[in-house]
């Protein structure tokens, strides 16, 4: 499956989607972006989620940084 169709089958089925699997594609698709500074920040942001204990609150940190995943599909 291409990295673009999880993308979109995350996008579409984030409710059905855990917090692990958005930050593993999130990490696959900032080796797209220009930007230091946002491969950067992304970076900071997923370590941040990932200490979290809690599922809930992990997928909610998730749900802020699906913009993200539009900007790929957009082309970036």
């Amino acid at each position: 499956m291409s990295l673009e169709i999880k993308v979109r089958n995350i996008v579409s089925n984030f409710e059905g989607t855990s917090s692990d699997e958005f930050l593993e594609i999130l990490e696959q698709i900032m080796l797209e972006f220009k930007s230091d500074l946002t491969v950067e920040y992304l970076k900071g942001k997923v370590k941040k989620i990932i200490e979290l204990s809690s599922e809930s609150e992990k997928k909610k940190q998730c749900k802020l940084l699906l913009p993200y995943y539009d900007w790929y599909l957009q082309g970036l």
